[in-house]
Protein backbone atom coordinates (compact mmCIF):
# COMPACT_ATOMS: atom_id res chain seq x y z
CA UNK A 1 0.00 0.00 0.00
CA UNK A 2 1.20 3.66 -0.88
CA UNK A 3 2.08 5.36 2.51
CA UNK A 4 3.74 8.94 0.56
CA UNK A 5 3.13 10.02 -2.76
CA UNK A 6 5.30 12.76 -4.45
CA UNK A 7 3.95 14.49 -7.52
CA UNK A 8 5.86 16.81 -9.73
CA UNK A 9 7.43 18.57 -6.46
CA UNK A 10 9.75 21.35 -7.09
CA UNK A 11 11.42 23.79 -5.22
CA UNK A 12 13.25 27.12 -6.01
CA UNK A 13 15.15 29.26 -3.61
CA UNK A 14 15.99 33.20 -4.37
CA UNK A 15 19.67 33.98 -5.26
CA UNK A 16 21.64 35.57 -2.82
CA UNK A 17 23.06 38.09 -5.19
CA UNK A 18 21.48 40.63 -6.41
CA UNK A 19 20.15 39.68 -9.28
CA UNK A 20 16.65 38.87 -7.84
CA UNK A 21 17.18 35.40 -9.83
CA UNK A 22 15.94 32.15 -8.70
CA UNK A 23 17.98 28.87 -7.96
CA UNK A 24 16.32 25.50 -8.61
CA UNK A 25 17.23 23.05 -6.32
CA UNK A 26 14.88 20.14 -7.14
CA UNK A 27 12.75 19.14 -10.22
CA UNK A 28 9.44 17.41 -11.08
CA UNK A 29 10.18 14.72 -8.49
CA UNK A 30 7.65 12.20 -7.96
CA UNK A 31 7.62 8.94 -6.16
CA UNK A 32 5.67 6.26 -4.06
CA UNK A 33 6.50 5.08 -0.90
CA UNK A 34 5.59 1.89 0.20
CA UNK A 35 4.25 1.27 3.62
CA UNK A 36 6.80 -0.48 5.95
CA UNK A 37 9.45 0.42 3.39
CA UNK A 38 13.14 1.50 3.90
CA UNK A 39 14.39 3.76 1.12
CA UNK A 40 17.58 5.62 0.46
CA UNK A 41 17.92 8.68 -1.23
CA UNK A 42 21.65 9.03 -3.01
CA UNK A 43 23.02 11.96 -5.45
CA UNK A 44 25.94 14.17 -5.72
CA UNK A 45 26.50 17.57 -3.16
CA UNK A 46 23.68 19.83 -3.79
CA UNK A 47 21.27 18.30 -5.43
CA UNK A 48 18.63 18.72 -3.37
CA UNK A 49 18.50 15.52 -0.85
CA UNK A 50 18.15 17.27 2.18
CA UNK A 51 15.86 19.98 1.00
CA UNK A 52 13.22 17.33 -0.40
CA UNK A 53 13.33 15.61 3.41
CA UNK A 54 12.95 18.97 4.99
CA UNK A 55 9.97 18.97 2.45
CA UNK A 56 8.81 15.65 3.64
CA UNK A 57 9.12 16.21 7.42
CA UNK A 58 6.77 19.94 6.78
CA UNK A 59 9.71 22.13 7.68
CA UNK A 60 9.91 23.62 3.92
CA UNK A 61 7.22 23.95 1.33
CA UNK A 62 7.39 22.59 -2.49
CA UNK A 63 7.46 25.58 -5.31
CA UNK A 64 5.45 23.38 -6.59
CA UNK A 65 4.07 19.73 -6.03
CA UNK A 66 2.29 17.92 -3.92
CA UNK A 67 3.35 15.30 -1.21
CA UNK A 68 0.01 12.89 -0.13
CA UNK A 69 0.81 11.17 2.85
CA UNK A 70 -2.11 8.49 3.64
CA UNK A 71 -4.21 9.65 0.69
CA UNK A 72 -4.03 13.51 2.44
CA UNK A 73 -1.74 16.44 1.11
CA UNK A 74 1.07 17.71 3.95
CA UNK A 75 0.57 20.83 5.56
CA UNK A 76 3.32 21.01 7.89
CA UNK A 77 5.40 19.37 10.44
CA UNK A 78 3.14 16.30 12.61
CA UNK A 79 4.20 13.39 15.16
CA UNK A 80 3.76 11.21 12.02
CA UNK A 81 6.62 12.32 11.09
CA UNK A 82 10.03 12.56 12.66
CA UNK A 83 13.61 13.57 11.75
CA UNK A 84 17.02 12.35 12.67
CA UNK A 85 19.67 14.60 11.80
CA UNK A 86 23.33 14.66 11.07
CA UNK A 87 23.82 16.48 13.91
CA UNK A 88 22.32 14.75 17.38
CA UNK A 89 20.69 17.70 18.52
CA UNK A 90 20.37 16.61 22.00
CA UNK A 91 19.86 18.72 25.08
CA UNK A 92 23.48 18.52 26.79
CA UNK A 93 21.84 19.37 30.03
CA UNK A 94 19.96 16.54 30.29
CA UNK A 95 20.58 13.18 31.02
CA UNK A 96 19.83 10.77 28.65
CA UNK A 97 16.62 9.38 29.63
CA UNK A 98 15.40 12.62 30.06
CA UNK A 99 16.42 13.77 26.33
CA UNK A 100 14.16 10.25 25.03
CA UNK A 101 11.17 11.32 27.69
CA UNK A 102 11.31 14.80 26.60
CA UNK A 103 9.07 14.75 23.15
CA UNK A 104 6.84 12.42 25.25
CA UNK A 105 6.72 15.07 28.24
CA UNK A 106 5.74 17.45 25.66
CA UNK A 107 3.08 15.56 24.37
CA UNK A 108 1.71 15.51 27.91
CA UNK A 109 2.15 11.45 28.46
CA UNK A 110 2.64 10.93 32.55
CA UNK A 111 5.87 10.61 34.12
CA UNK A 112 5.57 6.47 34.30
CA UNK A 113 4.43 5.79 30.76
CA UNK A 114 7.04 8.06 29.49
CA UNK A 115 9.66 6.71 31.34
CA UNK A 116 8.56 2.56 30.02
CA UNK A 117 8.76 3.66 26.64
CA UNK A 118 11.61 5.34 26.96
CA UNK A 119 13.62 2.63 28.52
CA UNK A 120 12.29 -0.20 26.19
CA UNK A 121 14.00 1.68 23.25
CA UNK A 122 16.82 2.72 25.13
CA UNK A 123 17.21 -1.17 25.93
CA UNK A 124 16.79 -1.81 21.98
CA UNK A 125 19.73 0.27 21.42
CA UNK A 126 21.80 -0.82 23.85
CA UNK A 127 21.39 2.14 26.13
CA UNK A 128 20.00 0.98 29.41
CA UNK A 129 23.01 1.38 31.31
CA UNK A 130 23.37 4.36 30.51
CA UNK A 131 20.32 6.25 30.72
CA UNK A 132 21.68 8.65 33.75
CA UNK A 133 24.55 9.70 31.42
CA UNK A 134 24.77 12.93 30.55
CA UNK A 135 24.90 13.86 26.67
CA UNK A 136 28.58 14.94 26.95
CA UNK A 137 29.58 11.26 28.56
CA UNK A 138 28.48 9.14 25.47
CA UNK A 139 30.53 9.04 22.36
CA UNK A 140 29.73 10.11 18.64
CA UNK A 141 27.83 6.73 17.86
CA UNK A 142 25.94 6.83 21.15
CA UNK A 143 24.39 9.92 20.86
CA UNK A 144 23.06 8.87 17.51
CA UNK A 145 21.64 5.98 19.02
CA UNK A 146 19.86 8.09 22.08
CA UNK A 147 18.73 10.35 19.27
CA UNK A 148 17.78 7.57 17.05
CA UNK A 149 15.78 6.09 20.14
CA UNK A 150 14.44 9.82 21.10
CA UNK A 151 12.32 9.72 17.50
CA UNK A 152 11.22 5.94 18.27
CA UNK A 153 9.55 6.80 21.55
CA UNK A 154 7.03 9.20 19.32
CA UNK A 155 5.95 5.93 17.17
CA UNK A 156 6.31 7.93 14.17
CA UNK A 157 4.57 6.57 11.28
CA UNK A 158 7.95 7.64 8.99
CA UNK A 159 11.07 8.53 10.20
CA UNK A 160 13.16 10.53 8.01
CA UNK A 161 16.79 10.31 8.46
CA UNK A 162 19.35 12.95 7.05
CA UNK A 163 22.79 11.82 6.82
CA UNK A 164 22.69 10.37 10.50
CA UNK A 165 25.82 8.09 10.57
CA UNK A 166 27.99 10.73 8.15
CA UNK A 167 30.09 12.21 11.07
CA UNK A 168 30.52 8.60 12.53
CA UNK A 169 34.34 6.68 12.08
CA UNK A 170 33.46 3.89 9.68
CA UNK A 171 33.54 0.91 13.06
CA UNK A 172 30.78 2.81 14.12
CA UNK A 173 28.72 3.23 10.80
CA UNK A 174 28.83 0.14 10.02
CA UNK A 175 27.80 -1.11 13.79
CA UNK A 176 24.59 1.42 13.68
CA UNK A 177 24.05 0.38 9.89
CA UNK A 178 23.12 -3.45 11.30
CA UNK A 179 21.29 -2.03 14.51
CA UNK A 180 19.03 0.31 12.35
CA UNK A 181 18.66 -2.85 10.22
CA UNK A 182 17.34 -4.83 13.14
CA UNK A 183 15.30 -2.68 14.34
CA UNK A 184 13.88 -1.60 11.10
CA UNK A 185 12.63 -5.47 10.59
CA UNK A 186 11.46 -5.22 14.19
CA UNK A 187 9.38 -2.16 13.90
CA UNK A 188 8.44 -2.06 9.81
CA UNK A 189 8.44 1.31 9.77
CA UNK A 190 8.89 3.58 7.06
CA UNK A 191 12.37 5.04 6.55
CA UNK A 192 13.27 7.17 4.28
CA UNK A 193 17.63 7.84 4.41
CA UNK A 194 19.67 10.86 3.19
CA UNK A 195 23.44 9.25 2.64
CA UNK A 196 26.67 10.23 0.29
CA UNK A 197 27.59 7.06 0.98
CA UNK A 198 26.90 4.08 -2.25
CA UNK A 199 27.49 1.25 0.05
CA UNK A 200 25.63 2.69 3.24
CA UNK A 201 22.56 2.98 0.86
CA UNK A 202 22.63 -0.70 -0.49
CA UNK A 203 23.44 -2.25 2.87
CA UNK A 204 20.09 -0.16 4.63
CA UNK A 205 17.88 0.16 0.77
CA UNK A 206 14.91 -2.32 0.26
CA UNK A 207 15.23 0.84 -2.90
CA UNK A 208 17.64 3.19 -4.23
CA UNK A 209 16.65 6.49 -5.35
CA UNK A 210 19.40 7.93 -7.57
CA UNK A 211 19.08 11.91 -7.92
CA UNK A 212 20.93 13.84 -10.69
CA UNK A 213 22.91 16.78 -10.03
CA UNK A 214 21.21 19.71 -9.45
CA UNK A 215 18.54 20.76 -10.30
CA UNK A 216 17.70 17.02 -8.63
CA UNK A 217 15.19 14.97 -10.14
CA UNK A 218 15.03 11.01 -9.96
CA UNK A 219 17.33 9.79 -12.20
CA UNK A 220 16.88 6.06 -11.59
CA UNK A 221 15.14 3.46 -8.94
CA UNK A 222 17.38 0.37 -7.79
CA UNK A 223 15.39 -2.42 -6.12
CA UNK A 224 17.93 -4.01 -3.30
CA UNK A 225 16.33 -7.66 -3.26
CA UNK A 226 18.93 -8.69 -1.15
CA UNK A 227 18.72 -10.35 2.35
CA UNK A 228 19.48 -8.74 6.11
CA UNK A 229 20.91 -7.47 8.05
CA UNK A 230 23.65 -6.64 5.10
CA UNK A 231 27.37 -6.28 5.95
CA UNK A 232 29.81 -3.91 4.18
CA UNK A 233 31.92 -6.47 3.42
CA UNK A 234 29.43 -9.38 1.89
CA UNK A 235 30.77 -9.45 -2.03
CA UNK A 236 27.76 -10.35 -3.17
CA UNK A 237 26.15 -6.75 -2.78
CA UNK A 238 28.83 -5.31 -5.24
CA UNK A 239 26.59 -5.54 -8.62
CA UNK A 240 24.36 -3.09 -6.65
CA UNK A 241 27.02 -1.29 -5.83
CA UNK A 242 28.21 -0.83 -9.39
CA UNK A 243 24.50 -0.05 -10.39
CA UNK A 244 24.47 3.01 -7.97
CA UNK A 245 27.87 3.94 -8.89
CA UNK A 246 27.10 3.88 -12.57
CA UNK A 247 24.64 6.00 -12.35
CA UNK A 248 26.43 8.76 -10.37
CA UNK A 249 29.57 8.62 -11.92
CA UNK A 250 27.92 11.41 -14.89
CA UNK A 251 26.36 13.62 -12.24
CA UNK A 252 29.89 13.96 -10.00
CA UNK A 253 31.40 17.11 -11.21
CA UNK A 254 35.23 17.18 -10.22
CA UNK A 255 37.13 20.94 -10.28
CA UNK A 256 39.07 21.24 -13.07
CA UNK A 257 42.81 21.25 -12.56
CA UNK A 258 45.29 24.73 -12.22
CA UNK A 259 46.96 23.82 -15.88
CA UNK A 260 43.23 23.39 -17.40
CA UNK A 261 41.56 26.86 -16.50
Amino acid sequence: MTKLQLKDVCKRFRSTDSSKSFVTAIENVSLHIEEGEFVCFVGPSGCGKSTLLNILAGLDKPTEGEIILNGQPIDGTGPDRIMVFQENALFPWLKVIDNVEFGLKIAGLNKSKRREIALHYLETMQLTKFADSFVYQLSGGMKQRVSIARALVMDPEILLMDEPFAALDSQTRDLLSVELQLIWTKTRKTIIFVTHNILESICLGDRVVVFTNRPGHVKREITIPYRRPRLSEDDNLQPFYRAVLDELKSEVTFPRKNSEL
